[in-house]
């Protein structure tokens, strides 16, 4: 079942693991929109500066440390994904605790691996 994700952070730079995540979820079949600093392409999906208005997001997988992530704050609850990935290096007490009040799931976890065990 495709789940639409929103990767936060993502880049062109193969070696990043936002980039890895982004095909590896394409490769799973599911929908990506990739958010970055930079806009620009990995495989099919383009990196969009914006925060685009989004419906039926599943999951949000973010890619930022926690200072990078307040910007996007505000944008990622108002997308009220099902769940919340806080990669390593992404965790962030604050932002989680803030979803958990708004019924979104905080999950520390890594989504290369995830998706490598079929719990994605």
């Amino acid at each position: 079942m495709s789940k639409k994700t929103v990767v936060l952070g993502a880049s062109e730079n193969p070696a990043r693991y936002s980039n890895m995540a982004v095909k590896r979820l394409r490769t799973h079949g599911h929908e990506v929109v990739a958010i970055g600093k930079r806009e620009g392409q990995i495989g099919d999906v383009p990196i969009q500066k914006e925060q685009t208005d989004e419906q039926g997001v599943d999951t949000v997988t973010l890619y930022l440390n926690p200072a990078h992530q307040q910007q996007y704050e505000a944008y990622i609850l108002k997308l009220h994904p099902r769940r919340i990935i806080f990669n390593p290096g992404a965790e962030n007490e604050v932002l989680a605790q803030k979803a958990k009040e708004q019924g979104i799931e905080p999950v520390e976890a890594c989504t290369l691996v995830l998706l490598t065990t079929n719990q994605f």
